[in-house]
């Protein structure tokens, strides 16, 4: 009995500063987050408790769901296009070429470049007048004259996708490349001596072995660019016109723009039931793909 209870005290003084961290750091900002979204509290003094006021308030305005539906198109996109350039990226560094490990290495910059100066990096080429982008493209004839990119709605909403997805790639390149050189070689040289063709091997052993790694990649990169702020408010500040305003950079400008905290902290507890929304779908899916490969 005693060494039972000896045993079970260790076991939780080896816990303690785990949950520790999670009260301080995710359990009580996250619960005086959700007390606060029911208050309207805001730069004078004390607040009063009104409910579900500020969900009404959100969710009645029709601007909102413009934002989720914008922030949802901007996630979509920008996921997207990083897990299919870093699978070819890493296909290509996977392949056996000449200077291999001199590719390995440029593929590093837009992820060890902080990120502040790469965006920054970004902004200037986007400029209009004394821009990279604009200047090249009058060169070549393609536009008779400079472009604005970050001044017009669509030509700003898809800016700040690219530069997002430059700064993401790496990243999951260098993951699928890991996940790619983790398969068994014997599999590939059993099907080539079989007479299986390069994309066949792809599609058949590749990408059936790399799921588990597409999906974790996918949540993560998901959940990031969700949730990513630094992008659009240094190139754009959601705007213009909030063409890039996503629920990340509604939600500051509400609280620390507006001085609205109340509803400003409604806004983020719905960006975290989206957020936790994301990661039910990737447990359940990840369960079925347990259950798959049990059978």
């Amino acid at each position: 009995m005693t060494s039972t209870r000896s045993a079970t005290l260790f076991a939780l003084a080896l816990l303690a500063p785990a949950l520790l961290y999670i009260l301080t750091i995710v359990a009580y900002p996250l619960v005086d987050t959700i007390i606060l979204s029911f208050t309207n509290a805001s730069l004078r003094p004390g607040y009063d408790f009104i409910g579900w006021a500020n969900y009404e308030r959100i969710f009645g305005a029709g601007n909102f769901t413009e934002v989720i539906v914008r922030t949802f198109i901007w996630t979509f996109f920008s996921v997207s296009l990083k897990m299919v350039i870093g699978m070819l990226g890493a296909v290509l560094l996977n392949a056996a070429i000449p200077g291999q490990i001199v590719f390995r290495i440029l593929t590093m910059p837009p992820w060890i470049v902080p990120m502040a100066i790469g965006i920054f990096m970004w902004g200037w080429m986007y400029n209009g007048q004394f821009g990279m982008i604009s200047g090249l493209l009058q060169n070549f004839g393609i536009t008779d004259g400079p472009i604005a990119w970050l001044a017009y709605g669509e030509t700003a909403f898809w800016a700040t996708i690219i530069t997002d997805v430059w700064i993401g790639v790496p990243m999951v390149t260098i993951y699928f490349l890991a996940a790619m050189q983790s398969i068994p070689r014997d599999l590939h040289e059993a099907a080539w001596t079989d007479g299986a063709g390069r994309f066949y091997r792809f599609r058949r052993i590749t990408v059936p072995l790399m799921v588990p790694a597409i999906i974790t990649m996918s949540l993560l990169s998901l959940i990031a660019t969700f949730n990513s702020f630094d992008i659009i408010w240094i190139l754009t500040q959601g705007g213009p016109s909030g063409s890039t305003t996503t629920m990340i950079i509604d939600t500051y400008k509400t609280a620390m723009g507006s001085r609205r905290y109340g509803e400003g902290a409604a806004r983020a507890v719905v960006i975290s039931l989206f957020v936790t929304a994301f990661c039910i779908v990737y447990f359940r899916a990840v369960r079925k793909l347990q259950q798959g490969e049990a059978k």
